[in-house]
């Protein structure tokens, strides 16, 4: 119950929520499920998500209220005109913006991709639009200290309160111990490397499937969304190679299914070429598996030391650095495995949910 005095509201704009395969739909969700267990926080101030999802609704409804998420809403004539003492602008490229331009306003940023991945008009419109967010803001928060240099370089910043706050992982490593028993529908008869994520360009997944040719008695499996340009090309690059029975192109799976590949993969692989943070990273680590990534972007700030790392994405080259690892892991296996699972463990939604939190107090106070 609330304290009697009047309490301040914060209106998270997550309508990303809807859809919980998205990266921000995940960000969006397991921030708010961290801060609906901030009750000292709760019993002074009402906290608002904008949402549609009603299973979310159902889970969080004991200590946070609603916005009906209204599309309509992304057009100026139409914005949100009830007040608010701090607006959140959870993900830095929606449209969703406060009618009253006075309204306390704190941005995420989670990175600027978008300047490398699109051009012409619509390069134009994300420039601006986030330009203007970071105009109106009263503080900034960054996903990364990498998203924070990289916007830093390409936007000024205002003299505002800039933070850094890590997004949580979503595993922990003991309530996963006993997870991932039952099997999905594809389970691979040898060692296979895992990766996930939207089949889109900026993946690089093609460059797994490549390696592949140069790897022997290991199989690929890559979940994540197929519905683009980008899937089709990977399919005509398995049967160019005919490798359609060595890679595994699964499209969305179910919580338990990734669970599964986490657990029993021989590796983790992502080759990303951009990424704010890259949560999959975390999670694999949870199981302690062997972890190669891209050596861009934010990867490095985000797998740590005893990751390995692709300098360049020549097959050949990348297939030797996959080998090299594997045996330095299998030669120091309980070394590199602790590691991992106590690096995964230090980001949690707990934490950020505490960090935002003091965030708002430091706005509102």
């Amino acid at each position: 119950m609330k304290e009697s005095f009047p309490s301040k509201n914060i209106f998270l704009e997550t309508h990303n929520i809807n859809n919980l395969h998205s990266g921000f739909g995940q960000f969006n969700y397991n921030l708010a499920k961290a801060l609906s267990r901030e009750t000292e926080f709760l019993n002074k101030h009402e906290i608002i998500l904008n949402c549609n999802n009603e299973s979310v609704k159902e889970e969080l409804k004991n200590n946070i209220s609603f916005n009906n998420y209204i599309p309509i809403t992304r057009y100026p004539l139409f914005r949100i005109r009830q007040k608010f003492d701090l607006w959140h602008s959870v993900n830095q490229n929606t449209k969703i913006e406060p009618a009253s331009k006075n309204t306390p306003y704190l941005l995420t940023i989670h990175d600027v991709n978008f300047l490398e991945e699109q051009s012409g008009k619509r390069l134009d419109f994300r420039i601006n639009q986030l330009k203007s967010k970071i105009k109106r803001s009263s503080a900034i928060v960054y996903v990364s200290e990498f998203a924070k240099q990289n916007t830093r370089a390409h936007f000024h910043i205002p003299d505002i309160p800039e933070y850094v706050i890590y997004n949580g992982n979503n595993f922990n490593h003991d309530s996963t111990k006993n997870l991932g028993i039952n099997h999905p529908k594809h389970v691979p008869s040898k060692p296979f490397i895992f990766s996930i994520g939207k089949a889109m360009e900026k993946k690089n997944f093609h460059t797994l499937i490549e390696m592949l040719r140069f790897l022997s008695d290991v199989v690929l499996v890559i979940a994540g969304g197929l519905n683009t340009a980008y899937a089709e090309l990977l399919k005509e690059k398995i049967q160019y190679y005919k490798l359609e029975n060595r890679v595994i192109l699964l499209g969305n799976i179910a919580e338990s299914d990734k669970i599964y590949y986490y657990k029993n993969c021989l590796a983790f692989a992502f080759p990303s070429l951009r990424e704010g943070f890259g949560l999959p990273v975390l999670e694999a680590m949870t199981f302690g598996k062997p972890i190669f990534l891209s050596n861009k972007t934010s990867l490095p700030e985000i797998g740590g030391k005893h990751s390995f790392y692709w300098d360049n994405f020549n097959a050949l080259d990348m297939a030797n650095v996959f080998e090299a690892g594997m045996s330095t892991f299998e030669n120091n296996k309980d070394t590199f495995q602790s590691a991992y699972i106590n690096h995964s463990q230090e980001f949690t939604w707990e934490k950020a949910a505490k960090d935002y939190i003091n965030v708002y107090k430091s706005i509102l106070e």
